[in-house]
């Protein structure tokens, strides 16, 4: 399991840094208004593809054990493209997505969904390499086709950033459905009670929406809960604002692709374990991992003075960026942390305690940021998200103690874990040496 876990942090960690030079590049060839304009683009496109999530996603991983895999495959294929009008629909009616790049978010948003789709269809069937390789071409792909429109073609502008998406994820997605076509050939791979006939696709289709509901729910609150006060900070502070919180943002969650990476591992894991005890040991081991693991990073983060920032990284367009960082170091660290308990939740079939979670952590943000974003700005809605995220994982961690009966020492690593932990490395250096 370590083995998978830490071949996929790898992958992970390349795409991030990928993706942080990225940050960087954007940030001096956008400049601040044009970053605003992109992170308002990608907080719309996160929360739809939440929305597609419902018979999407972690749904696939939980349902392709237990249904022929071309039935859950039709069913999330088709709903990828309802749920993205009904998503890009409510956005456009409250006015939050961005003047002019309607069909955009829309068309982007259903390649991005089935590109995903893809990915965990592959998880399900234990095809680690061509999950990474998914990722890896989504997410690390967009870094050489920008640095071709921006430098090459000279397109130095917020339209050559739309063109690049949509030939990344074309790409990915082309990749991902080859891979993919092997197992939507088999035969024979479905349970013996179940048959493929239409009275079994009507009742896999509602067993899917029910199940796929509680988990969209908490995947829209916890998406909503990360990028709602993008809205917001455009309301008081403009698209500069925005531009300021989208790169603070996002240099902070590159710690996320560790605690992410982990998650789809586990969830794989526990929702194929039957014994409760088993999914009790395997959380409990991946959250300590992961929180030693993210607040190192974080740390390190925290380390880069502001100086840094303005005079070598982005440009002095992006002063402050620092506080912004630091007003969210202590949520990224929880959210990751509380990843990792959600998708406990999920995998084991209490999904309903992961929703509450993400909700209480969106009622939070509303709570907080409203006193906090008009009086303090982009500072004061970076340290309502951290109290959001810090409170899930509060409400998380409390639920979890309950529902397994575990001890609050128990969340502390052991001369156990750190000697496995030892071993697995040991082996995965052995296993990445050449033959």
């Amino acid at each position: 399991m370590l083995k998978d876990v830490l071949n996929t942090i790898g992958t992970r960690y390349l795409i991030a840094f990928l993706n942080l030079l990225l940050i960087f590049i954007n940030a001096k060839v956008l400049g601040l208004e044009g970053m605003g304009v992109v992170g308002l683009i990608w907080a719309s496109i996160s929360i739809i593809v939440m929305v597609n999530g419902i018979l999407g996603g972690s749904t696939i991983v939980y349902f392709i054990n237990r249904y022929p895999i071309r039935d859950v495959f039709f069913i999330a294929y088709g709903w990828t493209f309802i749920g993205t009008g009904v998503g890009c629909g409510i956005m456009w009616l409250f006015g939050l997505l961005p003047e002019g790049y309607f069909r955009d978010i829309y068309l982007l948003t259903i390649l991005y969904s089935l590109v995903v789709a893809n990915s965990r269809f592959l998880l399900g069937r234990d095809n680690i390499r061509g999950f990474n390789l998914t990722n890896m071409l989504q997410g690390g792909l967009l870094f050489f086709i920008l640095l071709f429109y921006y430098y090459v073609m000279r397109q130095k502008e917020v339209g050559a950033y739309m063109n690049g998406l949509y030939l990344t994820n074309g790409i990915a997605f082309a990749v991902s459905l080859r891979m993919l076509f092997p197992y939507l050939r088999e035969r024979g791979d479905m349970p013996a009670a179940a048959s493929p006939d239409k009275a079994s696709r009507l009742a896999l289709l509602k067993e899917m929406l029910v199940y796929g509901l509680w988990g969209s729910a908490d995947n829209v609150a916890e998406t909503c809960t990360a990028r709602l006060n993008y809205f917001f900070v455009r309301r008081f502070g403009g698209l500069g604002s925005v531009g300021l919180l989208d790169v603070g943002t996002k240099v902070s969650e590159s710690v996320w692709n560790i605690s992410r990476s982990i998650a789809y591992i586990e969830y794989n894991r526990i929702a194929k374990a039957g014994d409760e005890l088993e999914q009790k040991r395997i959380t409990l081991r991946l959250f300590k991992f992961t929180f030693l693991a993210v607040a190192l990073v974080m740390v390190v983060i925290l380390l880069i003075p502001e100086w840094v920032y303005t005079d070598y990284l982005f440009s002095h367009e992006f002063n402050g960026i620092r506080k912004v960082i630091v007003a969210l170091s202590g949520g990224i660290v929880a959210l990751g942390c509380n990843t990792i308990i959600s998708h406990y939740f999920i995998g084991s079939g209490k999904i309903k305690y992961s929703t509450a979670s993400s909700c209480v952590g969106l009622l939070t943000l509303l709570v907080v940021g409203y006193f906090l974003i008009p009086a303090y700005g982009v500072v004061g809605s970076a340290a309502s998200t951290s109290m959001a995220f810090v409170t899930m994982l509060v409400f998380s961690l409390c639920v979890f103690t309950r529902q397994t009966h575990s001890s609050f020492l128990e969340f502390f690593p052991n001369r156990e874990d750190w000697r496995e932990l030892k071993l697995i490395i040991h082996r995965w250096k052995s296993f990445r040496q050449p033959r």
